[in-house]
């Protein structure tokens, strides 16, 4: 995704790349409080407020654009003392516990901190913000005190806060529009009414455009309760449900998400907190859209639906829950390019990469409305459609899918190989789209040996093995489908083009693939974890696979907590880049996978281990990226200043480090779930799955370590599910 890069739309004298995230702070200072729901998603501070906006992502967006920039809470004039906070385990709801401090009024202390109680509870649901402020008096003297809510919007595009100036902006006006209601309207220069709505119960004392005040009286152990409800969007319709069945709604409608997905717990208490914590997140950035769910990518420059991060997170997640899969191949299938649009990247056959809804996306002052400019969401796509089948054995939707299948195979064959040579390429087709366009789309995340960077088209190391494994992939499906001479078709292309990879992109001077070749199609022999995907793609030989694992466990190449995106050795090596040595943690995941794949499990372990005891020092959310540098004794990872948090890919890897470690493959053909040499880190002693579907079926499982050895057993099934354990 379009994540490094510097927020003009050219690049700035000072050499920044285009669409670079501007970084005056690090969240990890602020470690923000993160709710979500469908396009409205909201960063708070630990006390519920939004506060320093201007510096940070703080406040409530709704697509893509700010609707509240500021909103904080005093007491007389001072700011509550903070007690407790914390995001419930759903994700649902944020709790801050407060207090009083002292208060003073002419020169007498007129209040003891900690007499009251202050509870704030706020969520997101349908385009709104709810918040109930709870205040109870603990003393056995009656207090009177004035609550004042502070409230700005600025309605700042999302790409205005990542850095971007504007020479222009539309006009917003602020009002007091009821005893008990305020109200921001922003006209864009986009022509578009953006609303911000206030609705305040009880009826403030005083209410202006940027205040509520409430005076309080409580007796002795008496309690009140404010509620707030914003309502964001296009509508200058003040709407919004009351608290308690808008609190409700939201839960149900969590619960309602993982309603299918099995349950996983295990017997180290930490692991079950970050599993927890994993599908939790998952769960939230999972966006109902009109074909289905869609796992937006990530909080907070990536809250929307990006092709690669949905498919990679559908893939994460498809042992779990594959109606996930389901949703991401239907809404991209709705969304591929039908014709040539050079401003978008789009071709026929082509697969997106974003979509935004923001002011300057709608003016083209950014080019990601509808954006395609990414080379390995088509192959992906449809390696994506081959795993849904194995799983599910759904072959109403794989028909239903199989023109967009085809006509991704086309993209790859006709406008993916620019030059014929079989090797899938891509270069900038407009000045101000994304210059790379894999994952690592950092200007200068793919170059030479000597640092030189590398001229297109370029050809990269993972998207060959990605296109490897969706023609294996669909050469099953056309056989499901009864297109034999497809199917045979496929398979020998597929071959074909193993053999011309292992040829072209072995380098055997750095044991490893090459990252990429350039346009004059010399190989960048660059050690990276690029090359580590050849092994999830399955086109790496055996033999060549365990030399390049022994690489990736290098000391140059894991950092102590994961494979870094460059080794150290090389020339372009920054553990603070954003791919250029820093550790991503999908990235692992799909190496583990990868591992797993050739039996190289002690490996998988590695990696598990050390991701394992990374996120301990990271609330026990595994971030979008963290920095490469080397593990040190006593000291947690370095963190990386901008990293989203939660991050879909990021947050689906401990899920396919379970998968890698076990061997876990569901055959729907074959009603059979199949363990290939399961092994477990030391930390774990056992794992159980439950509800765990199969077909028409489900199962759940235990499984259990006993030195080097796990044994599964069976505790449950609903239905004729075979379990195989190959040792």
């Amino acid at each position: 995704m379009n994540k490094p890069e510097n927020l003009a739309p050219t690049a700035g004298s000072d050499g920044t790349a285009p669409f670079y995230i501007a970084a005056t702070a690090s969240f990890q200072e602020l470690w923000p409080r993160t709710l979500k729901h469908g396009d409205t998603f909201a960063m708070f501070d630990e006390h519920g407020d939004i506060l320093n906006a201007a510096q940070n992502p703080a406040g409530i967006f709704h697509e893509d654009t700010r609707y509240l920039s500021g909103c904080y809470l005093l007491i007389e004039g001072h700011r509550p003392l903070l007690l407790s906070s914390t995001v419930h385990d759903d994700n649902a709801v944020l709790t801050a516990d407060l207090a009083n401090p002292d208060i003073y009024r002419d020169g007498e202390l007129a209040l003891s901190r900690e007499t009251l109680h202050l509870v704030r509870t706020k969520f997101l649901w349908d385009g709104a913000c709810y918040e109930r402020i709870a205040v109870q008096n603990f003393d056995s003297q009656p207090h009177r005190t004035r609550l004042l809510l502070w409230f700005a919007a600025d309605f700042a595009d999302l790409f205005e806060v990542r850095g971007l100036h504007r020479p222009r902006r539309g006009a917003c006006h602020a009002e007091r529009c009821a005893s008990d209601r305020a109200m921001f309207h922003y006209k864009g220069l986009d022509g578009v009414d953006r609303y911000t709505q206030l609705r305040f119960a009880p009826t403030p004392s005083l209410l202006d455009q940027h205040h509520a005040a409430f005076d309080i009286v409580l007796g002795p152990g008496e309690r009140t309760s404010l509620f707030v409800t914003m309502t964001f969007g296009a509508s200058a319709r003040i709407g919004g449900e009351k608290f308690l069945p808008a609190f409700r709604a939201a839960r149900k409608s969590l619960r309602a998400k993982a309603r299918d997905a099995a349950a996983i717990s295990t017997s180290n208490d930490l692991l079950n907190q970050v599993l927890c914590r994993s599908v939790a997140d998952l769960y939230m950035l999972v966006t109902k859209t009109p074909q289905g769910p869609y796992p937006y990518a990530g909080i907070p420059w990536f809250s929307t639906a990006f092709g690669r991060d949905g498919i990679i997170a559908a893939l994460q997640m498809l042992w779990l829950d594959p109606g996930i899969a389901h949703g991401v191949l239907q809404f991209l299938a709705a969304h591929q390019a039908k014709e040539f649009d050079a401003q978008a990247e789009a071709e026929p056959g082509k697969i997106l990469h974003e979509i935004r809804r923001g002011e300057m996306a709608r003016l083209g002052e950014v080019p990601f409305r509808h954006y395609y400019g990414s080379v390995d969401s088509t192959p992906l796509f449809v390696l994506l459609a081959g795993k849904y089948f194995e799983r599910t054995g759904d072959r109403e939707t794989v028909a239903a899918l199989w023109p967009n299948i085809l006509a991704a195979l086309e993209w790859i064959d006709r406008y993916g190989d620019i030059d014929g040579d079989g090797f899938v390429e891509y270069s900038q087709k407009r000045a101000d789209g994304l210059s790379n366009q894999g994952w690592k789309d950092s200007k200068d995340s793919i170059s030479h040996a000597d640092g030189s960077l590398a001229g297109g088209p370029i050809a990269l190391c993972e998207v060959q093995a990605y296109v490897f494994a969706a023609k294996r992939l669909t050469s099953k499906l056309a056989r499901a489908l009864g297109d034999q001479p497809r199917a045979d078709a496929l398979a020998q292309q597929a071959e074909s083009m193993r053999k011309r990879f292992e040829e072209i992109f072995w380098c055997a001077e750095i044991d490893s693939y090459a990252l990429a070749l350039d346009g004059d199609k010399k190989p960048c022999r660059v050690r990276s974890s690029n090359a580590g995907h050849a092994l999830f793609g399955g086109i790496a030989s055996s033999a060549r696979a365990r030399r390049l694992a022994a690489i990736l466990m290098r000391r140059d190449a894991f950092s102590g907590w994961g494979i870094r995106t460059l080794n150290t050795g090389e020339k372009r090596y920054n553990p603070m880049s954003y791919h250029n040595g820093s550790v991503w943690p999908h990235d692992n995941a799909l190496i583990a996978l990868g591992l797993a794949r050739y039996g190289l499990k002690e490996s998988v372990l590695k990696i598990f281990s050390g991701l394992f005891d990374a996120v301990h020092y990271m609330d026990m959310r595994l971030p979008e990226l963290f920095c490469g540098f080397p593990r040190r004794p006593g000291s947690g990872p370095t963190l990386y200043p901008v990293a989203c948090a939660p991050q879909a890919w990021a947050s689906g890897t401990p899920l396919s480090l379970i998968e890698a470690s076990l061997g876990m493959t569901l055959d729907h053909a074959k009603s059979e779930i199949r363990f290939d040499r399961p092994l477990l880190p030391t930390f774990v002693n056992d794992v159980q799955i439950r509800n765990l579907a199969l077909g028409d079926g489900k199962i759940d499982l235990l499984l259990q370590r006993h030195g080097r050895d796990v044994v599964v057993d069976i505790l449950d099934r609903s239905a004729d599910i075979r379990v195989v354990t190959i040792s």
